[in-house]
């Protein structure tokens, strides 16, 4: 944060590293902000053991999805000031890559708070016991249908999916494989406020094959079954690569830290540890390579320029028009990730975010009907990539069109402002350039100052800062 930009300029990397992990072992306080009147509808639904969607009556169902999608509202601004203000940055950076890995949405705020505690519990534990958790969580059961697998009528998309998107990926199991995992998936469920039920009856005891291996295999079972695959290290540890390094992926590093990572039984900090202490993760191609995601870009936003937001809310339209909705991932495979963050029209908006907080700048959405998935909120013709003629600063709002919305910031420039105090005047672009951005930009000083007084220190660190945040370097991490 802008407090720690001085403590950062005297550490060195390993010791910065160091102080990511103990900051991370720190306990993880659980996110609830469901509202009361929903926790005394789901207690007095009946004995939560046989706790089911059916027990509530056609009006508590309604007032149940209503009230859910506001309080998911909740959390994703809960969750987003967790990684704004939490020295576990390590954690909340690993939390959203799981979140993404083990995509899933819902309408129920129990099941939506339950995994998103289980992935930042888990997010620097083991992979198998996380893999296992979020398995079993009602959030994924429910989300990929498998309170719908039965014995003698098995559901395969639960299956599939752990298959392809949670461990090996596609094109290493065959169909039968789905099939027969699909039975031993057979009576897996969860109750209206979030607890794994096995429903004994509706499974398939019988005997099943996967993976070549022939037993009376349960879930639990082929999950195992899962985790004693290579192809499962090598798949988590390439999309993991991508994710923290560079989306151009080297295979050969790949398959070393796989296969090291395997022989360690999937714990994570290992695989963490082996990338973070190579020698080529500072290498000057993976660094700045990476296309920030829309939560990176605003929470980073935040950190370096503290801040109160009146309006919280404002950042939930910036994520929907941005292509990133917490807790709304487009589909199980979760967000695509790399240059699907930019195109000709985000990448417009994204460059207008630092100057709409700091001049507190309107941008207009063109309504639309509510819809449950987009939390209630509006966005543009044609999806969220069509934002060109969207975007308007407050000087060009017309009188005879509808006022759009306003990010309404107090920047607390007093921290920030101090990491300079003994930048003499002729570095002091430079060092506003190097702490602003990883790589360099072709912005020069000389166009600072066109647009801010030089005599004046304060407005001239201001000016640069907001200018250097609004160039495309700012966009990589």
């Amino acid at each position: 944060m802008a407090e720690d930009l001085t403590a950062l300029t005297s550490r060195t990397q390993e010791s910065f590293t160091e102080a990511l992990w103990k900051a991370a072992e720190r306990p993880v306080a659980y996110l609830d902000v469901a509202d009361n009147t929903l926790k005394g509808l789901v207690m007095g639904a009946g004995d939560t053991s046989s706790m089911q969607r059916k027990e509530l009556s056609p009006e508590e169902k309604t007032q149940f999805r209503k009230q859910s999608q506001q309080d998911i509202k909740s959390l994703n601004l809960a969750w987003l000031n967790e990684m704004v203000n939490s020295d576990a940055q390590l954690r909340e950076k690993m939390a959203l890559f799981w979140h993404g890995h083990f995509a899933s949405r819902n309408l129920n705020i129990f099941y939506q708070q339950l995994l998103l505690d289980t992935i930042r519990k888990g997010a620097l534990g083991n992979f198998g016991d996380l893999l296992k958790e979020v398995s079993k969580s009602a959030a994924m059961l429910n989300f990929l249908n498998n309170n719908q697998n039965k014995k003698d009528h098995p559901n395969e998309n639960f299956a599939r999916e752990v298959m392809e998107l949670f461990t090996m990926g596609r094109g290493h199991y065959t169909e039968e494989d789905v099939k027969e995992s699909a039975r031993a998936f057979t009576g897996w469920g969860a109750g209206l406020n979030g607890e794994f039920i096995f429903r004994r009856g509706q499974h398939d005891d019988r005997q099943k094959t996967v993976l070549g291996k022939t037993g009376r295999f349960d879930g639990d079972d082929v999950l195992n079954l899962l985790l004693e695959q290579r192809q499962t290290a090598i798949y988590i540890t390439r999309k993991l690569y991508r994710y923290l390094v560079n989306e151009e992926v080297d295979e050969t590093r790949v398959q070393g830290l796989a296969e090291r990572w395997y022989q360690s039984n999937y714990d994570i900090p290992s695989l963490l540890q082996d990338i973070f202490h190579s020698d080529w993760w500072y290498d000057a191609r993976n660094v700045g390579s990476r296309i920030k995601s829309p939560v990176d870009l605003l929470a980073g936003i935040r950190r370096l320029l503290p801040m109160k937001i009146e309006n919280e809310d404002v950042q939930i339209s910036l994520q929907r028009l941005l292509g990133q909705l917490l807790f709304y991932p487009p589909n199980v495979a979760g967000w695509p990730g790399g240059t699907n963050w930019i195109d000709s029209s985000t990448l417009m908006f994204r460059l207008r975010i630092p100057e709409l907080i700091y001049a507190s700048g309107e941008f207009h959405l063109k309504p639309k009907d509510d819809d449950d998935q987009m939390m209630g909120m509006h966005e543009p013709p044609e999806g969220s990539r069509r934002l060109a003629e969207s975007v308007r600063s407050e000087e060009s709002v017309r009188p005879d069109r509808p006022r759009g919305q306003v990010i309404r910031a107090q920047i607390d420039w007093a921290p920030y402002l101090k990491r300079f105090e003994q930048v003499p005047a002729e570095q002091l672009f430079a060092t506003i350039g190097s702490v602003v951005l990883q790589t360099p930009s072709d912005t020069g000083e000389a166009l600072v100052k066109k647009y801010a007084n030089g005599d004046n220190r304060e407005e001239f660190i201001k000016a640069a800062t907001i200018r250097l945040m609004s160039t495309p370097e700012y966009q990589l991490c």
